[in-house]
């Protein structure tokens, strides 16, 4: 599933590559029988379809790829509120689907909860944050923080070392 770090993988959006098929989104049913909306979530918002075109036009006039919503973003006082505003526009596109919920990552924060009776579940990311999401046995969704689990790891080896100059 294609995002905007990749933006050169959507031309194979609908191709099969030995049993693993692109799609722009996928409806999951978890073990649990709950149906949820699959999408990286950056095809949901005016800005990033506007950075398209601009970036389109910029390719033709010769001109580099520029970020239209990391410019915005990074100028955006009340980014809480974009999240915020993120996290309801796809709850809401989630009910309209008539799915129990979605599961998204775009905005690379881990988030697991409920939006007016919509899960709403982003697994953050796995480069900078080293967050996952992952599905139990019983269809019960958890987030994963390997970056906690790294920092007890470190601290304990710090204590061990420590222990052992002693």
């Amino acid at each position: 599933m294609p995002g905007n770090h990749d933006e050169f993988a959507r031309r194979y959006v609908s191709h099969d590559f030995g049993g693993i098929e692109v799609v722009d989104e996928w409806v999951h049913t978890t073990a649990d029988g709950r149906r949820l909306w699959v999408t990286h979530g950056d095809l949901y918002g005016l800005t990033l379809r506007v950075n398209r075109s601009l970036n389109s036009a910029r390719a033709r006039l010769g001109l580099p790829y520029c970020s239209l919503s990391k410019y915005l973003k990074q100028r955006v006082k009340r980014a809480v509120s974009y999240v915020g505003d993120f996290e309801m526009a796809l709850a809401r596109a989630a009910r309209e689907r008539g799915v129990h919920g979605v599961v998204c990552g775009h905005i690379h924060h881990a988030e697991l909860r409920d939006i007016d009776g919509i899960l709403y579940a982003n697994d953050g990311d796995w480069v900078e944050s080293l967050t996952a999401l992952v599905e139990r046995t019983d269809g019960r969704l958890e987030i994963v923080d390997w970056s906690r689990r790294a920092r007890m790891s470190a601290s304990s080896s710090l204590s061990s070392n420590t222990a052992r100059l002693s």
